[in-house]
């Protein structure tokens, strides 16, 4: 009789596992060096952060992931569930994501194929992290200068990194303008342009094809647009 039962709980476990239908997003790859684990996949429903699926790796660092994708957003993929230490960042969309990496730099310089938005993302970061080292060098200045109570030296360092500022924001501004058909696009100036001024927003915004406007940081921009100018108008 037990092994009867333990036949039929073996033969309820094969078909619920074979059961799992895959979302039209699939993402494998290869974890190098992962001999044991689990990978989540991840993303943000509102302000929440949710794990769409996951899978437990043994031995060779292969594995598959999948989720439904209505409209291309980022995605988390996580070791552990951990995002804030070991994790990849990703533009998912529909089709295969093949995401390539080492369990030892674990999210430092992943390899991502597949994502025609992630392609463009990583464009703009090449030079946008090149601002984000200047933001640091600036902190060291402004600290050095405050430090030795120069006021003609703090006030060149703070004009110096208006500048800065400025470049950023055009430069962030060109690109998204020079990617009408990406996703990315949209998503790049809610991150990157939150506090510019509403005037290159509303630039970007009305530069959008019809199907990026349609997506979901397309009507996010446009919202975000729309709540910061009624503020105004109040």
């Amino acid at each position: 009789m037990k092994k009867i039962i333990a036949v039929l709980l073996v033969s309820i476990l094969m078909i619920a596992c074979s059961s799992k239908k895959d979302g039209n997003m699939i993402v494998e790859g290869n974890i190098k060096g992962l001999k044991k684990g689990t990978l989540y996949l991840q993303k943000m429903n509102d302000t929440a952060l949710v794990s769409v699926d996951s899978v437990t790796v043994f031995g060779d660092g292969n594995y598959k992931l999948t989720d439904n994708v209505e409209s291309p957003v980022m995605y988390y993929l996580t070791f552990d569930g951990n995002t804030t230490d070991k994790r990849i960042l990703f533009f998912g969309n529909k089709g295969t994501i093949t995401i390539n990496d080492n369990i030892d730099i674990f999210g430092f310089n992943p390899e991502i194929i597949g994502s025609e938005n992630q392609l463009v993302l990583n464009n703009f970061m090449k030079i946008n992290n090149q601002f984000k080292n200047q933001r640091l060098e600036f902190i060291k200045k402004e600290f050095d200068a405050v430090k030795s109570k120069d006021a003609d030296l703090i006030e060149k360092v703070q004009n110096d990194f208006n500048r800065m500022i400025r470049r950023k924001y055009l430069y962030t501004t060109n690109f998204a303008l020079n990617n009408p058909n990406s996703e990315a696009a949209p998503y790049i100036a809610l991150t990157e342009l939150y506090d510019a001024n509403i005037k290159l927003l509303d630039t970007i915004n009305n530069s959008l094809s019809i199907d990026v406007k349609k997506s979901i940081y397309g009507q996010r921009l446009d919202k975000f647009i729309g709540d910061i100018k009624a503020k105004e108008n109040k």
